[in-house]
């Protein structure tokens, strides 16, 4: 018999203990090792195009296969982890690229590599729809934007641990370890997350109420043993809804937070791509040798750790409504005051600054606000259709960023990034919606799909 859980207000009452650094390793590990192999994709082709297993041409489709992947994954792993469950979408998208992974170490020809990345690409497409997803659904109130700032951080290590790794790896092993060591990750991260469970939310949402009672239960003993007597229950609520269409997530009510979180994918795949990606041809055609370039270009992308870091520092005192507005002005500005630096120290100051601030927006907007805009029922599906405009507008921005440096120089690029920003400054405003220190329930519309138009629930609101 059908019977409230609660399931959200007791999760949102837990002290943070060892279960919740568990359920941030897990989470964080796949993501990371998918960010691994989206940055290993550049040493790995030049290390193919030396030995003569490729082309340029076939390494562009060899990238861009990999891009496409990632657009239909964003989108299946919305409908698997709202459909099936978070656990079942995140295991069979580590599952799809652990085993590609292997495949790609051995392909025989470029043309076989070039079908794994595309399957490959899928996985990588899933993993960060679900991460973000499915974190924000354990982690309480008071330290949610903080948590997910750590899985941004260690996703925004996956740079760094690619670069260093296919440093020492690829010219004494060749560029196949590289999959290798992706692939025997993923085994073991997959393994590891069979002890990890269904996020109770989840489960209520979709009436398997008795193994939501069970799995809540299970967790209140484990943190219970830690922290003691755990604090009372501060509502009841039952989260139970209809079957939620993906229709759903364009009507009245709901169209503003999708357009909205579309659109916070949009700019971030812009400025990640239209900017920083290009940094070393920026550094090369403004007349700089290689060795400088890489110099300025490796400074810089320790932006992607800091902004993390900026992120930790301000999602749970700011929130991450005014976190993405804040750190998006101050990216504008910086992005016009850029192009003016000539002296190399200015240059490496403003410029890491300025990544900085990207990746502030990445680890806020992506990580954070996105899945907080959508209730349990669309909550992976509606960040799967924001990631599917991102994962176009990444493929999409590389073309308009040459145009636009051939046309206007970086002046131009960057005002395509703050064009971008403007927009993404006005639908966050407009939209007014921030979780910050609230439970998801209390910032989520109306589940009910039936409902309409869809009206912010506020009941039971928890700070």
């Amino acid at each position: 018999m059908s019977h409230n859980v609660s399931s959200g207000a007791r999760l949102d009452r837990l002290p943070m203990s060892r279960f919740h650094w568990k359920i941030l390793g897990l989470i964080s590990a796949g993501a990371c090792l998918d960010a691994f192999d989206v940055y290993l994709a550049g040493g790995v082709s030049a290390a193919m195009l030396k030995t003569g297993f490729s082309t340029l041409q076939l390494n562009a489709l060899f990238v861009s296969c990999g891009f496409f992947g990632m657009v239909i994954g964003a989108g299946l792993s919305g409908y698997l982890g709202d459909r099936f469950g978070r656990r079942s979408s995140y295991q069979f998208n580590l599952a799809l690229f652990g085993l590609m992974s292997f495949a790609a170490a051995f392909a025989p020809s470029i043309h076989w590599l070039i079908g794994a990345r595309f399957l490959m690409g899928i996985g990588l497409g899933a993993e960060l729809v679900v991460a973000a997803g499915t974190l924000c659904e354990f982690i309480p109130p008071a330290y949610r934007g903080r948590w997910i700032s750590l899985l941004g951080l260690i996703v925004n290590s996956g740079l760094v641990l690619a670069t260093s790794v296919g440093y020492v790896v690829i010219p004494h092993l060749g560029w196949r370890w590289m999959f290798g060591i992706a692939g025997i990750g993923a085994v073991v991260v997959w393994a590891l997350r069979h002890r990890m469970p269904e996020s109770p939310r989840w489960l209520e949402s979709v009436g398997r109420t008795a193994e939501a009672e069970e799995t809540v239960r299970a967790i209140e003993q484990e943190v219970e043993q830690l922290k003691g007597p755990l604090p009372e229950v501060s509502r009841a609520q039952n989260l139970e809804v209809p079957r939620a269409p993906l229709s759903a997530l364009f009507r009245r009510g709901m169209i503003g937070r999708t357009l909205t979180a579309a659109l916070t994918a949009v700019a971030v795949n812009v400025a990640v791509y239209g900017f920083v990606a290009w940094l070393p041809t920026f550094f090369v055609h403004e007349g700089r040798d290689i060795v400088t370039s890489l110099g300025f270009t490796t400074l810089m992308s320790l932006g992607a750790p800091l902004g993390a870091v900026l992120g930790y520092l301000t999602a749970d005192r700011l929130g991450r409504a005014k976190g993405v507005v804040f750190f998006s002005v101050v990216t504008i500005v910086l992005g016009f005051v850029y192009p003016q630096m000539t002296a190399n120290a200015a240059i490496a100051v403003v410029g890491l600054t300025l990544v900085s601030c990207i990746y502030a927006i990445v680890t806020l907007g992506l990580f954070g606000y996105v899945p907080e805009l959508f209730p349990t029922a669309l909550r992976l599906r509606g960040t799967g259709v924001a990631g599917v405009c991102g994962r176009i507008a990444s493929m999409l921005t590389s073309y308009a960023a040459v145009i636009l440096f051939a046309q206007l120089g970086l002046f131009g690029v960057l005002g395509m990034v703050a064009g971008v920003l403007v927009l993404l400054v006005i639908a966050v405003l407009k939209l007014g919606v921030d979780a910050n220190q609230f439970s998801l329930e209390a910032v989520s519309p109306e589940e009910d799909p039936s409902a309409d138009p869809l009206s912010l629930n506020h009941q039971g609101a928890t700070r």
